[in-house]
């Protein structure tokens, strides 16, 4: 029913900057937070940061002063925007809605971080 489709995943070398988007197929006013997870290989998903409706932002020990969220209410979209990136930062992003009891997920972008 609800459709969140990431993008902008792709490689970059240490240190470098990317910027994921996440777009959702409804008014992201219908969803009382919105964030992007991770997982790894051989790791489990892991939040990185979320914003609620209200704007509040909240983010990961490894992404404070590194990334920051953000949304547009009006293109229904939600980006990650990520800088001094790490090997360590690789994995499948992936975007998280959440109304009420309901939560939803996106497929996920790879994100690969290598020289």
């Amino acid at each position: 029913q609800v459709q969140l489709v990431e993008s902008g995943g792709g490689l970059v070398q240490p240190g470098g900057s990317l910027t994921l988007s996440c777009a959702a197929s409804e008014n992201i006013f219908n969803f009382n937070a919105m964030g992007w997870y991770r997982q790894a290989p051989g790791k489990e998903r892991e939040l990185v940061a979320t914003i609620t409706v209200g704007g509040t932002t909240n983010y990961a020990d490894f992404a404070e002063g590194r990334f920051t969220i953000s949304r547009d209410n009006v293109q229904n979209t939600v980006y990650l925007q990520m800088g001094s990136l790490k090997p360590e930062d690789a994995a499948v992003y992936y975007c998280n809605a959440r109304r009420l009891s309901k939560r939803y997920w996106g497929q996920g972008t790879q994100v690969t971080v290598s020289s």
